[in-house]
């Protein structure tokens, strides 16, 4: 049963009602701007939370927000436009080694990456696939043999255990946001490994936010 992760990103008017999320799902909602109501929680900006149902999106007042989800490959996906709501398909991409019957347990993860002016984190790869969004600066990302700069408002694509190299704007901090599938034994615990020996020891620029570590099931 093949899986894709999404990153949708939708701006709702103020509203009573509230707009429903389309199948039940795995999903992580990011508030970008103005506040937002996920079934009974209530999110600020820079507020996160998961949910494996079909929430009810209600906007406190005009709201944009980002929400991955992780779905069946082909299946439809959810909220992007009706009354009120507008949106767009940021990425999609396969993810591959999750099968229900296997016995393998997963977990769903939201994060953010800080760097100073001119950080960097070094050649690295991660234990499971993810989908990350510039919120502020921009950063060039280096994997596969290729460099590809990434803005504000822009989103991409790591596997997980090819190797990258992340260099963030030399002028202003950057900042992005994350959602990855990590194996469930690592609630808690970081994801990053250093590829190069002489790597692991260096002092590290980047600093993290921890916003959900929500185990999921498929």
């Amino acid at each position: 049963m093949p899986y894709e992760i999404r990153l949708l990103r939708v701006h709702v008017e103020k509203g009573p009602a509230g707009q429903p999320m389309g199948p039940a799902r795995n999903r992580i909602f990011y508030v970008l701007e103005g506040g937002l109501r996920v079934g009974d929680r209530e999110l600020a900006v820079d507020g996160a939370c998961h949910s494996a149902a079909s929430p009810s999106i209600r906007a406190i007042e005009p709201s944009s927000f980002l929400c991955w989800e992780l779905a069946q490959a082909g299946a439809p996906p959810g909220l992007i436009s009706s009354t009120g709501v507008s949106g767009e398909s940021l990425l999609t991409e396969p993810v591959t080694g999750l099968d229900p019957g296997d016995g393998k347990q997963w977990l769903m993860r939201c994060d953010s990456v800080s760097f100073p002016p001119g950080g960097c984190a070094y050649t690295h790869v991660h234990q499971g696939p993810g989908i990350r969004y510039v919120l502020e600066g921009s950063i060039e990302i280096d994997t596969g043999g290729s460099k590809t700069p990434h803005g504000q408002g822009e989103a991409w694509f790591e596997s997980g255990p090819e190797p990258v190299f992340a260099q963030a704007d030399g002028d202003i901090p950057t900042r992005f946001i994350r959602a990855m599938i990590l194996p469930l034994s690592l609630v808690g615990r970081s994801s990053i490994s250093y590829v190069n020996e002489e790597d692991k020891d260096k002092p590290k620029s980047q600093s993290y936010r921890g916003y959900i570590d929500q185990p999921i099931e498929l």
